[in-house]
């Protein structure tokens, strides 16, 4: 298993979803039937998630670079 392909997936995925509620927001006036409420929750819970897989790939890099200074030693 390869945790930054994870985290690459869950970043797009949480953007997907970010950018669909975006759009049906958008729409509203065409689709009254927009739940406001869930396309906030929606928002944050992707928002969240983007946080979240960018902490993985964060904290790999932290652990890739003491690797490398560990080898240069």
């Amino acid at each position: 298993m390869d945790p930054l392909a994870t985290a690459r997936y869950g970043m797009q995925a949480a953007q997907n979803r970010l950018a669909e509620s975006a759009t049906r927001v958008a729409r509203m006036a065409d689709d009254p039937g927009v739940d406001l409420a869930q396309e906030a929750v929606t928002q944050v819970q992707a928002k969240t998630a983007f946080t979240a897989n960018a902490g993985v790939i964060r904290i790999a890099d932290k652990m890739w670079q003491s690797l490398l200074d560990l080898q240069s030693s």
